[in-house]
């Protein structure tokens, strides 16, 4: 039997909040009583992201500038998913929103926690097959982006050449070639 590792929170403040983080500085007790304080925890908005692969077999893929690392990437489409909404209907619109696209074959890959240390938000992932292109795209208010359509061969030349940078999106992009069947493992 594995011991309880779980700590026990023993005060909490807000040091920082607005519309996209909020800062929270707690005091914790380890299980053998010591105590960490402050323990800063960033709480963020949860998101969804979404594998989208059309009939003819591309990856379409967002490409924008991250200013935090100052670099332009590629990534999955998605972005917050909105109080009260499902996760699954946040990264279909996602993909409407940010790429055009559509699907009625979309299915969950999995959820992760981007940074279980300091962040308390999660993260899901989802796979839409035969995708289509179809509404208009709708940026939200400081997006720029541009949409990429890769072939197999193409994407996973990117990956092999370290091209997509965001790290909590890999694992997902490698569970959805699994599913796609475009791995040999």
């Amino acid at each position: 039997m594995m011991r309880d590792l779980r700590w026990e929170k023993l005060s909490s403040r807000t040091v920082y909040s607005d519309r996209w983080l909020s800062l929270r500085a707690d005091s914790c007790k380890f299980p053998d009583g010591r105590v960490i304080e402050p323990y800063y925890i960033v709480e963020l908005p949860n998101w969804a992201n979404i594998v989208v692969v059309t009939a003819d077999e591309k990856i379409v893929l967002v490409r924008q500038y991250r200013y935090p690392v100052d670099q332009t990437t590629f990534e999955l489409p998605g972005g917050v998913i909105d109080k009260g909404e499902d996760p699954m209907q946040a990264a279909i619109r996602e993909m409407q929103e940010e790429t055009g696209y559509h699907s009625s074959e979309v299915e969950f890959l999995c959820k992760l926690a981007p940074n279980p240390a300091i962040n308390d938000n999660t993260a899901y992932f989802y796979l839409a097959k035969n995708a289509v292109p179809g509404e208009k795209k709708n940026f939200d208010a400081f997006e720029d982006i541009d949409v990429m359509l890769f072939s197999k061969t193409e994407f996973l030349q990117l990956l092999r050449e370290n091209k997509i940078q965001h790290g909590v999106q890999l694992g997902p992009i490698y569970e959805a070639l699994i599913k796609l069947n475009w791995l040999r493992i």
